[in-house]
């Protein structure tokens, strides 16, 4: 799972405090990781029908096992900003992050009964995936990233992994959706900071 912690000041950027693109882009991305974060008690409720496979039960740690028995990648972890770990760095993760949930979810939805709001999700994902694009080329105008999920290939013999897959995926992407909520919020607070 996804961890991160408080922020130290923001490292490689004072260059984009004020820029208005870059704050319209962080806003933006904001809002639409809170979108993200509210729509995924709804897509767990109406794609998961098995009643033991809770979003926010203690007994998800006990399914780990499964996780890698399917295939299932972990989240890239977020760590604070430092001197070691810029701004490009984190933005970068988030993005491989976004793309590797897209991945799952691409990877699931043919084998699910119910698809619309898993596909809304995954829309949601990637616009979010395109702001934070669009960030990175902000913070370094010729990074690399790749616009299309690599794909991942899950071990889905059955309807109950596929469940599991779909359950275990929406927990690890809101744990994970948590930390870049968290992470975008610092950036603006250091850059509200950094403005005063």
């Amino acid at each position: 799972m996804a961890t991160f912690a408080q922020s130290a000041p923001l490292s490689g950027s004072s260059t984009l405090v004020g820029d208005p693109v870059f704050q319209e882009d962080l806003q933006r991305s904001r809002s639409l990781t809170d979108k993200m974060l509210r729509s995924i008690p709804d897509t767990h409720k109406s794609c998961i029908h098995i009643k033991t496979l809770q979003l926010n039960s203690s007994e998800n740690a006990k399914f780990q096992t499964m996780a890698s028995t399917i295939g299932i990648p972990s989240a890239p972890l977020l760590k604070p900003l430092s001197e070691n770990f810029i701004l490009e760095n984190t933005l970068t993760r988030i993005y491989e992050g976004l793309q590797l949930h897209q991945a799952l979810l691409d990877s699931i939805v043919p084998k699910l009964e119910v698809k619309d709001k898993v596909n809304d999700l995954k829309a949601d994902i990637r616009d979010l995936g395109f702001l934070i694009r669009k960030l990175l080329k902000l913070v370094r105008k010729d990074a690399v990233v790749q616009q299309t999920p690599t794909p991942v290939e899950l071990r889905l013999p059955g309807d109950y992994e596929v469940q599991v897959a779909a359950h275990l995926t929406l927990v690890q992407l809101q744990a994970f959706g948590d930390d870049v909520d968290r992470c975008l919020r610092s950036l603006a607070q250091t850059d509200k900071e950094a403005e005063s």
